[in-house]
């Protein structure tokens, strides 16, 4: 396993590795570096390529209702009207299918993307979208900004007896399995002359017990891991679990969390970026690490 996934273990005793190269973030974010911001959901540019995905990639038709707002746009539906052609091959134009960059949506809080070797979907859900107890209390947590997230802001954690996250999806996915992942960071990296450096104050009560992650879906699925987090100044991509699609493209409900709510020790030093969905087998990346 590389060193920038983290392995735990399931109920199943399975273990479960860290994330694809298809998380669909630029290679400078992978070392510490700027991430290019998204973007933006605008007409594609003349003359790009159109290039049609294989079976069991997205058709237009079939996404939700967000993102078939975010092809429209890309389809004749911004400023200039731009139309893409009737026919691409074999395909007719409702079933015309887009290998499209990351698009923001609810507000720049979720991305999704195509991924590139096997055009299945992929989609990153910001800090900002999840709930996290205690947010709104500065004495425990506040929102940094950053150039190693796709969002460029992360939930910093100074101190808190109890740990608490949660979030959900709403989504169509084609059929196939599916991992979820907690990106998660030990310590506060930033810039100095140039040079990524991570702080290590704050770190401290994730050696003392482990984290808890939990998955379920609205068809009954369910998966939990649990992990020590370690490895400080570097990102690293925990394992919650996997689950089925079997109706390709009908809505569904995804829940998620992390959490650690033994009140006998503190803990902080945390950063959480993202929750990532992909589909299941992505090769795995190294992120290096930096010490201050």
């Amino acid at each position: 396993m590389g060193a920038g996934g983290r392995a735990c273990w399931g109920r199943k005793g399975t273990r479960a590795g860290g994330p694809p190269d298809g998380d669909g973030g630029p290679a400078g974010e992978l070392r510490g570096g700027g991430a290019a911001p998204p973007r933006p959901a605008g007409d594609l540019p003349d003359g790009a390529p159109q290039p049609h995905l294989p079976r069991g990639g997205v058709g237009r038709r079939h996404l939700d209702r967000e993102a078939a707002e975010e092809l429209r746009i890309l389809d004749g539906g911004g400023p200039r009207r731009r139309r893409l052609p009737r026919k691409v091959g074999a395909h007719q134009e409702g079933d015309v299918r887009l290998a499209l960059p990351p698009q923001p949506l609810r507000r720049g809080t979720k991305e999704f993307w195509l991924e590139k070797k096997r055009g299945g979907i992929c989609m990153s859900i910001s800090s900002k979208a999840l709930s996290i107890t205690g947010i709104d209390d500065r004495r425990y947590w506040n929102y940094i900004p950053t150039e190693e997230s796709r969002f460029h802001t992360v939930a910093y954690l100074h101190q808190i007896w109890w740990l608490e996250v949660r979030g959900e999806i709403d989504f169509g996915f084609p059929e196939g399995t599916y991992s979820l992942f907690f990106r998660l960071h030990l310590g506060r990296a930033y810039k100095r002359l140039g040079r990524r450096v991570c702080s290590p104050e704050h770190i401290h009560g994730w050696d003392i017990k482990p984290v808890w992650f939990h998955l379920s879906t609205s068809d009954g699925q369910q998966a939990q891991s649990k992990c020590y987090l370690e490895e400080p100044g570097m990102w690293v991509y925990y394992h919650v679990g996997d689950f089925a699609v079997r109706d390709s493209f009908a809505p569904i409900n995804v829940k998620f969390s992390m959490t650690q709510i033994d009140c006998t020790h503190t803990k902080g030093g945390l950063c959480i970026d993202s929750v990532l969905i992909q589909p299941r087998g992505i090769k795995q990346q190294k992120i290096p690490p930096a010490y201050l």
